[in-house]
């Protein structure tokens, strides 16, 4: 096609990411600056930070076709099935207008018993979009969650420019591998997405899978980061990892809240205990995986009869409730949201988590369509109505 125009990709056109990194092929969005990531324990943590869930191209066009070419980096476990590819979800005026995938791009291949990896390198591809309105409107590109996206060119058949501010509020969330879209078919099917949407904000997910564990330097990051709204859902990777015991797990919360008020300190701030998850409820860590050729499931190894202070998600809902109760009385902007009212005994019921730890597509829907109701509407700790920070730390 004749008559490409090129828009360089910088910060004005990429939403939800901390920073942006210049490499060899283009930019990778970055979730958390350089900062944290120079404190990373393990190239595991690395990993998904890197993946941009929450991050996409935003601008305006009169456009009809749109090409993204991407060095893509996919993620797949020793042992195990290729993933499906990575999906890019494309908004047009805020409504679903169409999905691509990009095939080939290096391959991150994990051995989940070792935490050991090798990357196999391959090609950059192209995510194309054709048949759009030719009126003017805005475009935005959500990035696959769950793969490392280089961003190398962006092309359309119409000139772009930068969507001038909305007025909309930034929602800083933090999450375990359920808020990263774990199981969601695409990036706006991931629940914190569907509630961005449906309350009309603009989302940064700072979503770690497998660690939302309380670490200082995601502390520090949630803390400089601009954000008018913070919520964070703490408990379920602190379970299955098996990684603290009661007299470490409050001061742990206390100090994690208070290096981000530290930053933010009359930001509306909610911190969300776990959703149900059966194999964890009064039976803690570590959490394992088996794997038996077709189907993958998770399980919890440590004894229900256990009383030695080893963390559930029953004590971790009673003791956030706890902390979280006693320090509102001096901070009228922190609350507390019970995570199995997102998603309870009835839901699993109803629609039972696949892998037993991870809910589908469906339930992400539901959990995002709750979380807006129950968070953003009137009276609600992030209603409109009251009163937030600057959004700037």
């Amino acid at each position: 096609m004749t008559g490409w125009i090129t828009t360089p990709i910088g910060a004005g056109l990429v939403s939800g990411a901390l920073e942006l990194e210049r490499t060899g092929h283009g930019v990778l969005p970055h979730r958390l600056p350089a900062s944290a990531r120079k404190r990373f324990p393990d190239g595991y943590l690395a990993m998904v930070a890197a993946q941009p869930t929450g991050v996409r191209l935003v601008f305006r066009t009169r456009a009809t076709a749109v090409e993204l070419d991407v060095l893509p980096t996919k993620s797949s476990y020793q042992g195990m099935p290729a993933p499906p590819e990575g999906r890019y979800d494309l908004l047009v005026d805020g409504r679903p207008a169409g999905v691509a995938t990009v095939p080939g791009g290096n391959v991150h291949v994990l051995d989940m018993a070792t935490r050991s990896a090798v990357t196999r390198p391959g090609e950059p591809g192209t995510a194309r979009f054709a048949g759009l309105p030719g009126h003017l409107k805005d475009v935005e590109i959500w990035l696959p969650h769950n793969e490392i996206t280089e961003l190398i060119a962006l092309r359309t058949d119409a000139p772009v420019e930068l969507v001038p501010d909305r007025g909309r509020r930034t929602w800083l969330h933090h999450g375990s591998s359920i808020s990263h879209g774990a199981n969601a078919d695409g990036p706006t099917a991931a629940w914190p997405s569907i509630a961005a949407a449906r309350a009309g904000v603009d989302l940064v997910n700072l979503s770690l899978r497998g660690n939302a564990l309380l670490d200082p330097f995601t502390a520090r990051a949630i803390r400089d980061a601009p954000a008018d709204l913070i919520s964070l859902k703490i408990g379920i990777n602190l379970v299955n990892a098996d990684l603290l015991r009661p007299r470490a797990f409050s001061p742990a919360v206390h100090g994690f809240l208070d290096t981000i008020r530290d930053g933010h300190p009359a930001t509306p701030l909610l911190v969300v205990s776990p959703i149900l998850c059966p194999i964890h409820e009064d039976t803690p860590g570590p959490g394992a995986v088996d794997f038996d050729g077709e189907t993958l499931v998770f399980r919890a190894t440590g004894d229900p009869g256990d009383r030695s202070g080893r963390l559930t998600l029953t004590y971790i809902r009673d003791e956030l409730a706890r902390v979280v109760g006693e320090r509102a009385a001096e901070d009228p902007n922190l609350h507390y949201l019970d995570g199995l009212t997102l998603y309870g005994e009835a839901d699993f019921a109803e629609l039972p988590l696949p892998d037993r730890l991870h809910p589908d597509t469906a339930s992400h829907r539901r959990i995002g369509e709750r979380f807006a109701d129950a968070v953003f509407g009137d009276g609600a700790p992030f209603s409109a109505s009251v009163h937030c920070g600057s959004g700037r730390p």
